[in-house]
């Protein structure tokens, strides 16, 4: 029986930097659901289809095939077959990701295979609504969060140390705008489940909050 943890929260909350480094101390997969819908948002953007309409984007979606694979605990994503884990991470396609995440068509072509890794892998999986509609039965559910000015700040430090020239209002306020996009969608809302257990890591470091998890995912395995 496989343990499925699942983290969600708003960008720029630390969830995949988190998640990742829980995984590699528990030696469970780590899911990066965020990487998939930005893979979306990818092959969107290069073939010039307007990520505001959803019609064209649904019906462009089942052209779209993504394949995950791991190496040293990193998750790959490849894209009809190329390898885009690096061009996924710029403004534009956090923009287009956070519109295309809101269409149904796009949430039920993930839906089947998120859930499969879960079903075969110890997993800890992040995004916006793993605990609510992805893995809603998930051994443990933890609600990521940081005030905005913070996860801009540290999306704006993510940013300029990979060469990216932004400007940090910008940043901030793009992290306010998806957090109103991400909350208000028709499609599966981002929200914190009921039996969730929330971690404010404004004031936190990494490390303790990584502890905590894995000290959480450890007293569960125990009892």
């Amino acid at each position: 029986m496989s343990v499925n943890i699942a983290i969600d929260g708003p960008a720029g909350a630390g969830k995949s930097t988190i998640a990742k480094a829980c995984a590699a101390k528990l030696g469970y997969v780590y899911v990066d659901t965020g990487a998939m819908y930005r893979s979306i948002a990818l092959y969107m953007i290069e073939h010039g289809i307007d990520v505001s309409d959803e019609n064209l984007v649904s019906s462009n979606v089942s052209s779209v095939s993504l394949d995950i694979s791991y190496a040293d605990g990193e998750q790959r994503i490849f894209l009809n077959k190329i390898d885009v884990t690096g061009k996924i991470r710029t403004p534009e396609v956090s923009a287009a990701a956070s519109a295309v995440s809101a269409y149904k068509k796009v949430r039920e072509s993930l839906l089947s295979m998120q859930r499969d890794i879960a079903a075969k892998e110890n997993v800890i999986m992040d995004g916006r609504d793993i605990g609510t509609t992805i893995l809603p039965n998930a051994d443990i559910k933890i609600y990521l969060t940081a005030s905005a000015d913070v996860r801009g700040n540290r999306r704006y430090k993510e940013l300029t140390e990979k060469g990216i020239k932004v400007d940090l209002e910008s940043v901030i306020n793009d992290v306010k705008k998806r957090d109103e996009a991400d909350l208000t969608r028709a499609v599966s809302p981002l929200r914190m489940a009921s039996d969730a257990i929330l971690i404010d890591s404004s004031d936190m470091t990494i490390d303790q909050v990584v502890d905590k998890i894995v000290n959480y995912v450890n007293g569960m395995i125990k009892k």
